[in-house]
């Protein structure tokens, strides 16, 4: 540890305790035991990887909590309010209008007052064409043209909010001026853009176009990107909101806007920029129908900008809801918009985002998960940790008096020491006697070693002479066809095998073990292959190659105890042609039968034991085991999936023991 000196300098001392400061921020065993779960119970690693995500880690919510609260935002949205609220608005400001001049003419007696209420009787019922009808009329009552005048001022900051953010105040009580500014943003901006359209380098002139217009964009965008983005994603929720409308409402609130348009002089630049927007970002389903329409559960008439905000945040939240599901081709956490989470959900919902990000690349860098041709694949360093889980909950589950000696400490290839010591040499695998050890050292240095230092050599070493204990060679045949997963022992079987793999190869690597998986073909199965292996679906149980190649593997090993352990749910449907082809039947045909029992025979032969653990009591396959037993001598064991484990791994452990006595 340092700590800063009078001088500016620092003084460096010993870590005094606390967090490991060179520790990874990011807890990659932690996640990798949270996804041994779902691998031990028969997924892939993407399935188990996906499945961490959509659950989460200890600390961060995962994609299932984030999707559910987004579907909170968008029902809260969907709460806001009715998308008619412009047209109610525009026709109670129409009917208060006419009542006030009315109330203005009644007193009248004259044959102009009759003329006037006439002509207010015959306005049309649609509200545009009766603006349109009363845009002419000289008002009696100072009120009513107050009134009516609101019509236009609303529908002009209406029209502008519902393209630009915030319009709608920043144009209250507006000036001539302040509307020449808004045409004299619109053609800068129409400009730009088709100059970008054309190619040509924008930078400097979005550079301008903001110095001089960018209190019109409230979310400040950094980029021309950026504002087309934002400009086109709120232009094509106002298309939504007209789609989403009777064919009557968007016919009045159409004619409405375009009178707006005509009297602010914008039309032909909103034309301009509406063809832009939609061909900068056509995949925003420009005119397609508002979905949102029979979804919108307010009371609360909303007016033409507030409505399409609202389609807006709606149509974002779907983008993110469908970014959060990942489950579409090509899904991946990079698809998901940090600035989108944080607008919906908040910071901390960008911080679990992040985190989740980083699980997949954490455990590749700390080097638990790798890819093989685009595939996810878990590394040994992985599997071995994913075995020791798989052990330790076949030993949390069986009893104390069937443990056997898993926890002994003279685990590995040396038995009882003898008394006696021997040198060292290349291949020993006894334990160092490391007080002859040292007296070699220092007899071979003699006496006056100036620093008092024993330097050992290769010569000085002695190892302590053991009992001989036997070893033994155990093929692991594991059924992976369908019918595994569909009965649901899949996952069991894999579990057990990573066990009992990890238990031969930490505890009693005298021994040796070979995986073997078979359907319609059989196959040596590494360790890391196994735990990333999902059921095959595929037709054929092929026992019969799987002891083939289970004869080949014991064959090496000459010196060694044969041990055939079989983990099957079905009778075996399908054998090997001459040509090397595997032939399918069910009901399996007396060939099958008679060439997988052949294969017993020369395995028998050879004095290897076949124990066969059924994972189903179907008739036919205990016909079958009870034909394997007479013939070669070994045991049928019948164990629920549940307890799979414990059996096979009970039955190594006996079969260990009986060995050791028998070597004694």
């Amino acid at each position: 540890m340092s700590a800063p000196t009078g001088s500016g300098g620092f003084r460096y001392g010993p870590w005094d305790g606390g967090p490991d400061p060179l520790a990874s921020p990011f807890d990659a065993a932690g996640a990798l035991d949270e996804m041994s779960t779902h691998i031990l119970d028969g997924r892939t690693p993407r399935e188990a990887l996906d499945a961490l995500l959509r659950r989460g880690t200890n600390q961060r919510r995962g994609l299932e909590d984030l999707r559910r609260q987004v579907e909170r935002r968008r029902r809260e949205a969907r709460a806001r309010g009715r998308l008619d609220g412009t047209l109610e608005q525009v026709r109670e400001l129409l009917d208060t209008a006419v009542g006030q001049e009315r109330a203005a003419l009644f007193p009248d007696p004259s044959d102009d007052a009759r003329l006037r209420e006439a002509e207010l009787d015959a306005l049309p019922a649609d509200p545009a064409r009766a603006v349109n009808a009363l845009a002419g009329y000289e008002w009696r009552s100072p009120q009513a043209r107050e009134t009516f005048e609101k019509i236009s001022d609303l529908l002009r900051r209406e029209v502008l909010d519902s393209q630009f953010r915030g319009m709608k105040q920043a144009l209250e009580n507006a000036t001539p001026q302040d509307i020449a500014r808004v045409t004299e943003m619109l053609a800068a901006l129409n400009d730009m853009l088709e100059a970008d359209a054309r190619g040509e380098h924008t930078d400097a002139a979005f550079e301008r176009f903001m110095r001089s217009f960018g209190d019109f964009f409230p979310e400040n965008p950094q980029t021309l990107d950026e504002l087309v983005d934002s400009l086109a994603r709120r232009a094509a929720a106002a298309a939504q909101l007209l789609a989403g409308l009777s064919p009557q409402q968007r016919q009045e609130l159409a004619d409405l806007m375009a009178s707006a348009l005509a009297d602010l002089g914008m039309a032909a630049e909103l034309s301009r920029l509406q063809q832009a927007l939609r061909a900068a970002r056509p995949d925003l389903g420009w005119g397609r129908r508002g979905r949102f329409r029979d979804t919108m559960t307010g009371d609360t008439p909303l007016g033409l900008g507030d409505a399409t905000s609202v389609l807006e945040e709606l149509a974002e939240l779907d983008e993110l809801a469908a970014a959060l599901s990942q489950d579409y081709p090509g899904a991946s956490l990079e698809d998901v918009d940090p600035d989108a989470v944080a607008r919906a959900l908040g910071r901390d919902a960008v911080d679990d985002l992040r985190t989740l990000q980083q699980i997949e690349k954490e455990l590749e860098r700390q080097g638990f998960l790798t890819r093989n041709a685009g595939k996810l694949e878990l590394t040994p360093r992985a599997v071995r940790r994913i075995g020791q889980s798989a052990l330790s909950r076949i030993f949390q589950r069986m009893d104390a008096r069937g443990r056997g000696d898993h926890d002994s400490r003279d685990a590995g290839a040396a038995g009882e020491p003898t008394g006696t010591s021997r040198p060292w040499h290349f291949g020993d695998t006894q334990p160092i006697d490391v007080v002859r050890t040292v007296r070699n050292a220092v007899l071979r240095a003699g006496p006056g070693s100036p620093d008092g230092m024993v330097e050992l050599d290769v010569r000085d070493f002695e190892v302590t002479e053991t009992e001989r204990r036997s070893s033994a060679v155990v093929c692991l045949l594991v059924d992976l066809s369908y019918s595994m997963a569909l009965r649901g022992t899949w996952g069991v079987a894999k579990s057990t095998a990573l066990a009992l793999h990890t238990l031969i190869d930490t505890k009693f690597p005298q021994d040796t073990i070979h995986l073997v998986g078979f359907s319609d073909y059989a196959r040596l199965l590494r360790p890391v292959e196994l735990a990333g292996l999902d059921s095959e679906v595929v037709q054929g149980t092929n026992l019969q190659h799987a002891l083939m190649l289970a004869g080949r593997l014991l064959s090496r090993h000459p010196d060694s105890e044969p041990v055939v352990l079989v983990i099957t749910d079905g009778e075996p449907t399908a054998h090997l042609m001459r040509n090397g082809t595997p032939s399918f039947s069910w009901p399996p045909v007396p060939e099958t039968l008679e060439l997988t029992l052949a294969e017993v025979d020369r395995l028998t032969r050879r004095g290897a034991t076949i124990n066969v653990f059924m994972l189903d009591d179907e008739p036919r396959l205990v016909q079958f085991v009870d034909e394997v037993v007479r013939r070669n001598g070994g045991r049928m064991l019948s164990p629920d999936p549940g307890t799979l484990g414990r059996y096979v791994v009970r039955d190594y452990l006996r079969s260990r023991g009986g060995r050791r006595r028998a070597a004694s």
